[in-house]
């Protein structure tokens, strides 16, 4: 199932080339747009073929079509927990204990293979396109493109809000401001250094709750690298509840309570600010409960 989407040229690109009215207005990548060239119907003007170089006028309307993928995950029916879906993305409340993508450690128990399940008994063939990841062992919201349009249009502009229960007692609200590296190229361990470091690194957080020996805080990352909170916190002497990677304190909890509750964006063919919140997993409750 192709996606079809239709854009009406303002005056602003009167006598404009349709390339640059796809790439400035519609916010499609050069890479979409040199594919679609290729493709019959893949781009038109008011309904019939149309070069990239031609020119437009004010009140034509662009079609862009973008076929189904052909790289696809190998679908492996499992439960997902969908918050919203349309044609152009998908959200889900991720497991802890499912990882994102097929690796040596995983393969066809990722949610990328269940996506694919989900999607193939819908009779769509999208690839899986995860707007940021999230670890195994961190839950929550997780968006999907369902085409190359909303993943560029996607990409870099979804704001996310985690709760974290971290170990030892907060105060208000701070910022970890540490570089991070990787100390071993073969291992996905991190590290924070101010000399060493090699990735930029910003998080910012706040107390939502504190308890005897823990806080549960409420995070929100400016850059995005790999294991973030969990290693800026850890270098801070707050490591995460059952973050065995990166500290010893609540082993039991079966996986990081790192979960990510809030996603915003902005839609990407509609406009429309979207929000969305996931409820924390039985995992992470259960362990709140037994806090005093």
């Amino acid at each position: 199932m192709s996606r079809h989407l239709e854009f009406t040229v303002t005056s602003e690109y009167d006598g404009e080339k349709t390339v640059y009215f796809l790439r400035k207005e519609c916010g499609l990548s050069a890479r979409l747009v040199a594919s679609l060239k290729c493709v019959e119907g893949g781009i038109t003007k008011n309904g019939e073929h149309v070069r990239t170089i031609d020119r437009i006028k004010t009140g034509d309307v662009i079609g862009v079509t973008i076929p189904d993928d052909k790289n696809l995950p190998e679908p492996l029916a499992a439960d997902i927990d969908v918050i919203y879906e349309d044609n152009d993305i998908l959200c889900i409340n991720k497991s802890p204990f499912m990882a994102m993508h097929p690796s040596h450690n995983h393969q066809g128990d990722t949610l990328a293979n269940a996506v694919a399940a989900y999607l193939a008994n819908q009779g769509k063939a999208i690839a899986f396109r995860a707007a940021g990841r999230l670890d195994k062992g961190t839950s929550g919201v997780v968006v999907c493109a369902l085409n190359k349009f909303a993943a560029a249009k996607l990409n870099g502009k979804i704001e996310k809000e985690y709760l974290a229960l971290v170990q030892g007692v907060l105060e208000g609200e701070g910022s970890i401001d540490v570089p991070i590296y990787r100390p071993d190229p073969m291992k996905t361990l991190r590290a924070c250094s101010y000399e060493l470091g090699t990735e930029s690194a910003l998080t910012h957080w706040r107390v939502e709750k504190s308890f005897e020996n823990a806080t549960l805080v409420r995070v929100k990352i400016e850059t995005g690298r790999t294991h973030q909170i969990r290693v800026h916190f850890a270098f801070t002497g707050h490591p995460l509840a059952g973050d065995t990677m990166y500290g010893d304190f609540l082993p039991d909890a079966g996986h990081q309570l790192l979960h990510c509750e809030v996603c915003r964006f902005i839609h990407p063919v509609s406009g429309e600010e979207m929000v969305f919140r996931a409820s924390l997993p039985e995992s992470f409750e259960k362990t709140l409960k037994k806090m005093k």
